[in-house]
């Protein structure tokens, strides 16, 4: 008997749940891509992503996945033979690395491993030496959902400062942007990468570059960027096709404009924020209980290093791997792989898995969740702490 049946449930860093209102908004023909309400629309789109962004610059939007939005921002700021600086706290960070390497451009890695956040004290004395004044740009995960590592991004700033580096601060949003908290400006952010299938809760398909007119001069100095990946037009476009390089991706802009109206002038951006932070800390104190009488561990010790958005945890021995294929195959419940821990054909591959809480998730989904990992701990003969769901349930009934 499968008690899968009925409506299944994507629990993976990557597309998030997409709300049926945002379908449902895709769900119509396509429009005049070259005048009418569809201009108007896209117009509408930019306030309410700088806001969610907390920015008063520039947004470039591509028709691309996060890694374009990578390749984007990296095309217009740094050069072939030019180099950057990369703090990596898991699969992700090094995984902007190797795009810069692919592009000609040198990337040093800062390594901080898999389990704890970057040291802004390790990244200020890297950047008071002589060779320091290189590095076009420094470059960070805000969060790695690969580790589920959460970095202080405003802390990277103040060690920039600190050392007097004159570069560009860079930071990769694509997972924490509209579940983490993020302050673009206020925490002095030159450029930042986002997409739209995460905290976003549309299809993938869109990626964002927010620049503000330091990251701006970079570009207007550089010898050449690609006609697709500048960002000069799309950030200020003076016609609408230049928004996009060509054809606008018609059906994305309909999600993702009710996506906003959801979170921007519904819900409110602190009120989402909240709903992030109280969710993921349910989805903690039910895993900290299991892991008190059982194997379960977190993969992030401290609560103020964990992302709002994804939890990564690991068990003994095949246990990650059986407990995500069998809350997928009898509870309709998949479980996010433990992405950059190990790869496949290594053992240490199937200790991971990972939650994801992100964008479009509420207490009843969670609890969800949760309920369904319990039951595939216990048919599983995995030892786990008793109380765990009473435990997350305390933490969402104080809110």
């Amino acid at each position: 008997m499968s008690l899968r049946n009925g409506r299944s449930y994507l629990a993976i860093p990557g597309p998030s749940v997409t709300p049926d209102r945002v379908l449902r908004a895709m769900h119509q023909p396509a429009p005049n891509i070259y005048s009418g309400s569809l201009v108007d629309l896209t117009a509408s789109l930019i306030p309410d992503l700088k806001t969610v962004a907390r920015t008063n610059g520039h947004v470039a939007i591509y028709i691309a996945n996060g890694h374009g939005a990578w390749e984007a921002a990296l095309a217009n700021v740094a050069a072939p033979g030019e180099k950057v600086l990369v703090l990596a706290t898991g699969r992700f960070g090094h995984g902007w690395a190797e795009m810069a390497e692919r592009m000609g451009i040198h990337a040093e890695i800062l390594e901080f491993g898999l389990d704890t956040p970057v040291d802004p004290a390790k990244v200020e004395t890297r950047l008071k030496q002589p060779d320091a004044a290189g590095f076009k740009a420094v470059m960070v995960t805000h969060v790695d959902t690969s580790t589920s590592i959460l970095n202080d991004v405003a802390a990277v700033r103040a060690a920039l400062d600190a050392a007097g580096y004159e570069g560009l601060l860079m930071a990769d949003c694509i997972a924490s942007l509209g579940c983490d908290r993020f302050e673009m400006d206020a925490w002095g952010v030159d450029v930042m990468v986002a997409a739209c299938q995460k905290g976003l809760m549309t299809p993938p398909g869109v990626s964002f570059v927010f620049f503000n007119e330091k990251a701006a001069e970079v570009r207007r100095a550089m010898p050449l960027v690609s006609i697709y990946w500048d960002w000069t037009n799309r950030g200020n476009p003076e016609e609408f096709y230049q928004y996009f390089a060509g054809t606008a991706p018609t059906h994305h802009l309909f999600g993702l404009r009710e996506a906003l109206n959801m979170i921007v002038h519904e819900e409110g951006l602190d009120a989402v924020f909240n709903r992030h932070t109280r969710i993921a800390e349910a989805v903690w104190t039910a895993m900290e209980v299991w892991g008190d009488g059982g194997p379960m561990t977190l993969n992030v010790e401290d609560r103020k290093d964990r992302s709002h958005a994804v939890t990564a945890a690991r068990l003994t021995g095949p246990n990650g791997t059986a407990l995500r294929d069998w809350t997928e195959q009898n509870m309709g419940v998949t479980l996010g792989i433990g992405l950059g821990m190990a790869h496949s054909g290594d053992p240490a591959w199937h200790r991971h898995f990972r939650i994801v809480h992100m964008g479009h998730v509420n207490g009843q989904m969670i609890f969800g969740v949760l309920g369904s990992i319990e039951a595939g701990l216990t048919a599983l003969d995995i030892p786990h702490g008793e109380g765990a769901l009473g435990a997350a349930a305390k933490v969402l009934a104080a809110s």
